[in-house]
């Protein structure tokens, strides 16, 4: 028999063509880790009831307990739904999935919040690709949690799946906009974005630390399983710095 293998179950969104190759290339030099997904359908952020009626509870349940067969050591939620909706949204998901798989669960949302208040980093800039009212909602949402967004760039995007064309020329140009309020860090928020893998270059460029969405969950789910996130290089500051 081989050494324990740590199986990280990933909840991803149906339209999502970003998360899944990332949080894989993210754990390639870790042996034994390895990532599991599996979907429910997303396919537009907005916020009306419809698009909201996506993230119902039952469906991710459904989607966990896929996962639970596979005897994943822990379930990730790799989205962002709770920027919008209200960080209690993932905080009673994280419960649902534990009383109905047995398995600890945790988001991308809840993880970046932790690595924001473990770091000492309550201004941030946020940078995603929603439409105004969703951006709005998340840096009010934030305000009452008590972090302030110094600064925000967005692009108005609502399909899900087209979130994963916005090229690296895009993202450089929000985080260079955003850089010049010097925020103690800036957030990459959406899991659909082809941003992860950016995130070094763009630290040595604006000096300031990016915690991206689809690393947040990676570097909790890490944690959870006592595999020591600082095993994952060449990802940003994050998983070396952020204990």
């Amino acid at each position: 028999m081989s050494g324990k293998r740590t199986l990280l179950g990933v909840l991803t969104p149906s339209s999502n063509t970003a998360l899944e190759p990332l949080t894989c290339a993210m754990l390639g030099a870790l042996p034994g880790v390895s990532a599991h997904f599996s979907r429910f359908t997303v396919t537009r952020i907005s916020l009306d009831t419809q698009a909201l009626g996506q993230f119902d509870e039952d469906k991710v349940i459904a989607a966990a307990r896929l996962l639970a067969d596979a005897r994943v050591d822990v379930i990730g939620w790799s989205g962002t739904a709770a920027g919008w909706m209200g960080f209690e949204q993932d905080v009673a998901l994280c419960r649902r999935i534990e009383d109905a798989t047995g398995i600890p669960a945790t988001t991308s949302v809840l993880a970046l919040n932790e690595i924001l208040e473990r770091s000492g980093r309550k201004d941030f800039a946020l940078v995603s690709p929603y439409t105004g009212d969703v951006q709005a909602r998340i840096v009010e949402n934030y305000a009452r949690a008590g972090f302030r967004c110094v600064a925000e760039s967005h692009l108005g995007i609502s399909e899900n799946f087209a979130y994963s064309e916005v090229d690296a020329d895009t993202l450089t140009g929000q985080l260079r906009a955003v850089a010049g309020a010097r925020p103690q860090a800036i957030a990459t928020y959406c899991t659909n974005l082809r941003a992860a893998h950016l995130v070094p270059s763009w630290e040595e460029a604006l000096g300031i630390p990016v915690f991206d969405t689809v690393s947040t969950v990676v570097w909790k789910m890490l944690s959870m399983t006592d595999n020591d996130p600082a095993g994952i290089t060449g990802w940003g500051r994050l998983f070396q710095e952020v204990r």
